[in-house]
């Protein structure tokens, strides 16, 4: 494979995805396999590397995401907030034994006061700052485990984590309100969960048993019954991160269902928010900055 100067790598905890790179940050190839994080010992990163990327190695390669957590490649230390998102200065290089094989993994990010931490997010909060410079705000990233962080002079100021997309999955597939979900969506019923989550946020758990006691007595469609629910978890979400969203600038990265959820949330409040092309794509940019910072990028 012709041109090929760096493989960028995110490493999650189920999955390991790679793109196959040129010096001027475009992507030849992109790659993944379900070597996650979660599924290897410390011995066995590099053999999924190169299972994966072995007929381009060895070049360098740049990671980010929880290959670089206790458990991960190499501990790569968080920074600590206030903070740019770290770059190349702050990468671990990792032990490899294939000649020639760079790898440099870049840290996460630490909060001491409310406890918090990210890993991988601080990537895609450089590739928009790379793509959106002079942003003062605050970047949503919803998910799993949904991140609010303040950006100020380039910055992360401050953060929080909510579970909310974690609370999601176990009360839907895993509680008593599974025998009331369908596997669709109501656009009015998300946005009334929505509404009744930030009007009366302390009743959240007395609402989340409303649905399956609506779907007994009055045959609630299941349809609306999960997009209610979505709506009650993020409205009640939105509520207690009020302080981070409310008269701010908001940008979202995150994955396309998952942002218009959010986006239509906070468009009830009056709240604009810019939305990015991709994660993925801003990932890409956050690693390609630090790529550059390293080998200087194309001549």
């Amino acid at each position: 494979m012709q041109d090929v100067a760096w493989i960028a790598v995110d490493w999650g905890t189920s999955h390991l995805r790679a793109w196959v790179m040129r010096s001027d940050g475009s992507v030849i190839e992109r790659r993944q396999s379900t070597d996650g994080m979660g599924t290897l010992d410390p011995t066995g990163f590099e053999p999924a590397l190169q299972k994966l990327c072995g007929d381009v190695l060895p070049v360098p390669v740049l990671a980010c995401g929880m290959v670089g957590s206790r458990q991960g490649w190499a501990e790569a230390p968080y920074a600590s907030v206030p903070c740019a998102p770290p770059g190349a200065d702050a990468a671990t290089t990792a032990k490899t034994t294939l000649e020639g094989l760079s790898v440099r993994i870049l840290p996460g990010v630490k909060q001491a006061r409310p406890a918090d931490v990210m890993r991988g997010e601080e990537t895609q909060i450089a590739g928009y700052l790379a793509t959106n410079p002079g942003f003062d705000g605050v970047i949503c990233l919803p998910g799993t485990h949904t991140k609010w962080a303040h950006i100020s002079a380039g910055e992360i100021v401050s953060f929080r984590t909510a579970m909310t997309g974690e609370m999601f999955a176990l009360l839907s597939a895993h509680s008593v309100l599974r025998h009331s979900m369908g596997d669709g969506w109501d656009d009015a019923a998300f946005a009334a969960g929505v509404d009744q989550a930030i009007s009366r946020p302390e009743s959240l758990a007395a609402s989340l048993f409303s649905l399956r006691a609506e779907g007994l007595l009055d045959g609630l469609d299941p349809n609306a019954a999960r997009a209610r629910l979505s709506g009650l978890l993020i409205g009640a979400e939105l509520a207690a991160m009020r302080p981070y969203w409310l008269g701010q600038q908001v940008a979202m990265i995150g994955a396309q269902s998952l942002a218009r959820a959010y986006t239509s949330a906070l468009a009830t409040q009056g709240v604009p928010v810019h939305q990015t092309p991709s994660a993925e794509d801003m990932t890409l940019a956050g690693l390609t900055a630090a790529y550059t910072q390293i080998y200087g990028g194309a001549e």
